[in-house]
């Protein structure tokens, strides 16, 4: 806890920190004070750092690497090896960043977490401060589909028949276009499929795509 500037840096020694598990929140911990906020539950908002190492297996190279963060509260700038990922003021709203050109295959890998609650007196209910929520290394095959990238509707027809439409988004970073097939299934509580499409696509280099498919389900 505090303003430590130089933890940003990969090399930053930090090994008297404190070891923790995520999620976790330092307002709880007190000390509390009447000189802190009601809505703050009159505990303290302040400035802090989280750093942690991290191995990238040599066997994911050349896919993507995103890191997902559910919740931190708030005003975070995430750092990889020292250098910016990117800033996220808002305390509520869950964020992903594309680490790929910041990370090293095969080596220790660095990533600091500053998190600015000073002006703790900015909510009308208790928030915490800290990263609140659980947080995601996630890998991706160059052609893959887009983070929440999957929107589904349904709607009636007739009475015996609904209309489930699904809206999935594809992006592609490599050099050369990709020609693929997408499957949507719906199943059942017993896991047997009810509804089922599959319709092939091409996404070109360097480009982002929207597939619109529509499957039929008769007495839902």
């Amino acid at each position: 806890k505090g303003d430590t500037k130089e933890a940003a840096q990969a090399g930053f020694d930090d090994s008297r920190w404190r070891t923790l598990d995520l999620p976790h929140d330092w307002s709880v911990e007190g000390p509390y004070s009447p000189t802190f906020a009601s809505a703050t539950g009159y505990l303290p908002g302040g400035v802090a750092w989280y750093r942690k190492s991290l191995d990238i297996p040599a066997g994911q190279q050349g896919k993507l690497v995103f890191i997902y963060f559910e919740g931190v509260y708030r005003n975070s700038e995430v750092l990889i090896n020292g250098k910016p990922a990117g800033m996220r003021r808002n305390g509520y709203i869950s964020f992903f960043y594309d680490i790929t050109p910041l990370v090293k295959s095969g080596e220790k890998n660095s990533i600091a977490v500053r998190v600015d609650h000073s002006k703790s007196a900015d909510s009308r209910w208790y928030t915490g401060s800290g990263i609140y929520r659980d947080v995601y290394l996630i890998f991706a095959n160059t052609v893959h589909i887009s983070p929440w990238g999957v929107y589904f509707t349904s709607r009636e027809s007739n009475e015996n028949l609904y209309l489930a439409s699904v809206q999935t988004s594809l992006e592609n970073a490599g050099q050369e276009a990709a020609t693929l097939t997408v499957v949507q299934e719906l199943t059942d509580r017993q896991n047997r499929i009810v509804a089922q499409s599959a319709q092939k696509m091409t996404v070109g280099a360097k480009e982002k795509e929207t597939l619109m498919q529509e499957m039929k389900v008769r007495n839902p």
